[in-house]
């Protein structure tokens, strides 16, 4: 299956969304900081349903199996 979804361009665009919020004032510190935990959490939870495949090379990881 190929993807044609750019798991960090996705996260990068949240994160200056979350940035703008704040610079605007809808979010305070503790906020902006809490939306970025959560985000962080979802990138990783979104990279870790990819099949991998995306990782190829000498530094790729190597699989069990």
């Amino acid at each position: 299956m190929t993807y044609n979804f750019d798991a960090e361009r996705w996260f990068e665009l949240q994160r200056q969304r979350l940035l703008a919020q704040r610079a605007a004032g809808v979010l305070d510190d503790q906020e902006l900081a809490t939306a970025l935990q959560r985000l962080e959490g979802a990138l990783e939870a979104m990279e870790a349903r990819l099949d991998g495949s995306f990782l190829v090379g000498p530094l790729a990881p190597r699989r069990e199996g």
